[in-house]
């Protein structure tokens, strides 16, 4: 990989459940730094996309790179699966996801939940991740918590857990879907500003998101997909100050009078 080369880049991708088709040949890049944020309507397909992007769902047509190589795929349309289990596992612990519900191991520690993938995925020496974990927990602010369960943490406080379970993979990006919206308002806040340290740290990061002003703050490209097409996209300022089409301006409208 060059220093130009995308960290993420998806090329006319297409995918379909059954007959919906959810993604109709969509484009994204995302170089190193990158903040990129997806919005729109639900079932506009940004979860999908997401979750294509890290081979959690197999599309039917169109390019995905990681660092300028390519997924390898074997068979056509319905039958498209990526040919190489190897090339899966390595993009998979490159780009870390959090998702909507924080899928944290009930009967861990935080400290262990943390330290789970580095060491059974990427076989890490434990000692060398537990110092990392540490650092990360004490990096979303819940550095105190190592040693409590998921059940004894507030929602927001387990998705900070969440976010420190991904940085702690080391990944080249950072995948959020959707991570503040199983929250209320207060601990939303918190979860905001984790993000936010992120990307003024300067961070790659796809993020799927309902916050319209988290994106305008912290996005340096906004991505806004209406019946799984991109309707528009731009630097934040051009889309939430000066949208072009009818849809985007529909939908930040009602965004606004929620």
């Amino acid at each position: 990989m060059t220093e130009t080369d995308p960290v993420i880049q998806i090329r006319n991708l297409h995918k379909s459940f059954g007959h919906l088709e959810v993604l109709k040949g969509v484009d994204i890049t995302a170089h190193r730094g990158d903040v990129v944020s997806l919005i729109g309507s639900s079932g506009s397909g940004k979860s999908t996309l997401l979750r294509c992007c890290n081979l959690l769902e197999d599309s039917q047509e169109g390019e995905i790179l990681f660092k300028g190589e390519p997924v390898r795929w074997s068979g056509s349309g319905n039958n498209r699966r990526p040919a190489d289990p190897k090339q899966v596992l390595r993009i998979r612990t490159n780009l870390s996801m959090v998702f909507q519900q924080f899928n944290l191991w009930a009967h861990m520690t935080i400290l262990q939940n943390v330290m789970e993938a580095p060491v059974t995925v990427l076989g890490r020496d434990k000692s060398e991740v537990e110092t990392s974990a540490r650092k990360y927990l004490e990096k979303v602010g819940i550095g105190d918590k190592c040693d409590v369960y998921p059940a004894q943490l507030s929602g927001g406080q387990q998705q900070r857990a969440a976010i420190a379970r991904g940085l702690c993979m080391e990944p080249e990006a950072l995948l959020f879907d959707e991570p503040t919206s199983a929250l209320d308002p207060e601990l939303e806040q918190e979860v905001i500003k984790v993000i936010k340290d992120l990307a003024a740290e300067g961070r790659t990061m796809l993020i799927v998101t309902h916050d319209m002003q988290m994106a305008a703050d912290i996005s340096s490209h906004v991505v806004f997909l209406h019946q799984g097409k991109i309707e528009e996209e731009g630097p934040p300022k051009n889309i939430f100050t000066n949208p072009e089409s009818e849809r985007l301006q529909g939908f930040l409208s009602a965004t606004k009078a929620a």
